[in-house]
């Protein structure tokens, strides 16, 4: 039997792209987050709806493992608040 899991890659870069992020409920979710250039404030990502914070050095993929219990939409954005996305469990 073979474990299905969700994985969404996201590119940060003055903005994040995608911004929005579609997941199916129930299937483990992980997003690979990858920095590729110094602009703003977008070093650290965090939700404190999905109960995450990652640092983010430049041009190295982190991983964030996203909860997919619950359907609903789930902000994220910079460490200063100024750049945002969402996840949205359908």
């Amino acid at each position: 039997m073979s474990k299905m899991k969700q994985q969404v890659q996201v590119t940060v870069a003055g903005n994040y792209s995608p911004s929005v992020i579609e997941l199916k409920q129930g299937i483990p979710a992980e997003i690979l987050v990858t920095r590729i250039n110094t602009q703003g404030c977008l070093e650290t990502i965090h939700s404190s709806e999905m109960d995450f914070e990652t640092d983010l050095p430049l041009n190295e993929p982190q991983t964030i493992t996203i909860s997919t219990d619950k359907v609903g939409e789930y902000a994220f954005s910079c460490g200063m608040d100024m750049v945002f996305g969402k996840v949205v469990v359908k």
